[in-house]
């Protein structure tokens, strides 16, 4: 037997202390949990917690199970939105499978425990969310193969959702993927979303009003809408091709992706321009409030909070009469405004939603509050208002896993 894990997995070796010998389903250990938001899986799948951190391990074929892992690692790599994989356990005796651990995806939801949640995201809003990441896919060369909801875990990202991909036992990698390949992966993903659906129709899970085939078919729109628009090639007067490069670059970025090079050709008929999108995880706005904070959050809670920052320094600057740097406003900002209202989150409220998360939705609050008042209310009556009357209503049970592996501690 032979457990192999990547270094960055120096905080879990206590999991080399588990029962690997024996099948997965049978393991009693006093670390398993139950994670609620969980998807549905065809294999058998444990959570384990180990030092405050939240592990889930998938039992499967070997050769699947290598796959798989060398996959995930290379999305790691490329910054590419997938669950991130921490070892493997191979050749375990009885002929048993293998075991593939990856890290659980703090603050992730299944669809299944989206819609099942007391005021559900809207149906389509999940769809735009999976149509986006299948276009990051296979603008890296991914065909997924076996895209649906199920395979896919969803992350709060300031009011909207980001979508990982968390199965990659059918993905093939290639170069590049053609039309025909793009097609077909999407033929697949829509016939498997429309029937995810149709189930949570029957179960009373889907609004009255929402048909589960119209609804899997604008996955289809969405996607070649999407695809198209950061795909294109332009051909333009050569007198307009400065301005248009600018603008094509901010229009990627409000679509969430990123500029990567960008090829302008020009001749005496005019410019050609073609940009080449980045395939990763968004990032300009994560990037950016990193460097100016250290924050690490999600590209949607970085713009938002990066809109809280600018407000934040002007009104300094105007007070004081003293111009800031990036720098010193960010870490100001940090200091007098973020940091307070996340330590001021109460501790049996705690990990209900990612810090960032409850950030942007005291800004949210704020702004009703101050509408009905006439006026600012200002960030801290905000946040107290919040948490007394709206964080409470976060469901007990969608507690971050890693809040619950340090009460098993």
């Amino acid at each position: 037997m032979r457990f192999v894990f990547r270094p960055s997995a120096a905080g879990a070796v206590e999991l080399l202390g588990l029962p690997w010998s024996e099948p997965l389903e049978e393991w009693r250990d006093d670390a398993l949990m139950t994670v609620p938001q969980r998807g549905i899986s065809r294999h058998v799948v444990r959570f384990i917690a180990s030092e405050g951190a939240v592990y889930a391990l998938k039992e499967l074929d070997e050769r699947l199970a290598r796959r798989e892992y060398q996959l995930l690692g290379d999305f790691a790599e490329e910054g590419l939105p997938a669950v991130e994989a921490l070892g493997i356990c191979v050749e375990r005796p009885d002929d048993l499978p293998a075991i593939l651990v990856t890290r659980f995806l703090e603050y992730s939801m299944s669809y299944r425990y989206v819609f099942s949640r007391p005021g559900a995201e809207a149906p389509g809003r999940l769809i735009d969310t999976m149509a986006e990441l299948l276009v990051r896919l296979h603008l890296a060369g991914i065909f997924w193969g076996d895209c649906s909801l199920s395979n896919t875990l969803f992350l709060p990202d300031a009011g909207t959702m980001s979508a990982y991909l968390v199965d990659a036992e059918t993905v093939e990698r290639h170069p590049s993927l053609s039309d025909g390949q793009r097609g077909y992966d999407l033929d697949l993903a829509t016939e498997r979303v429309a029937a995810e659906l149709m189930d949570l129709a029957a179960g009373g899970l889907l609004p009255d009003d929402v048909d589960p085939i119209e609804l899997a078919a604008a996955l289809r729109d969405t996607y070649e809408t999407l695809w198209a628009e950061v795909t294109c090639e332009e051909h333009l007067p050569a007198e307009q091709s400065g301005d248009r490069v600018v603008e094509r670059v901010r229009r990627l970025g409000d679509l969430g992706f990123d500029a990567g090079e960008v090829e302008l050709t020009t001749s005496p008929q005019g410019a050609r321009l073609k940009v080449q999108t980045s395939v990763g995880e968004p990032g300009r706005h994560r990037h950016e409030l990193f460097r100016l904070t250290g924050l690490e959050v999600q590209e949607h809670q970085a713009r938002r909070l990066l809109d809280d920052l600018a407000g934040y320094r002007a009104w300094l600057e105007q007070r004081d009469g003293v111009a800031l740097s990036d720098i010193v406003a960010g870490h100001r900002w940090v200091a007098e405004i973020y940091s307070p209202v996340v330590d001021a989150i109460p501790s049996h409220l705690a990990g209900r939603l990612a810090p960032p998360e409850v950030f942007h939705e005291i800004l949210e609050h704020r702004w009703f509050l101050s509408e009905a008042a006439g006026g600012d209310v200002g960030t801290a009556e905000a946040a107290a208002s919040y948490f007394a009357d709206v964080l409470p209503l976060t469901p007990k049970e969608f507690t971050t896993p890693s809040v619950m592996a340090a009460e098993l501690l």
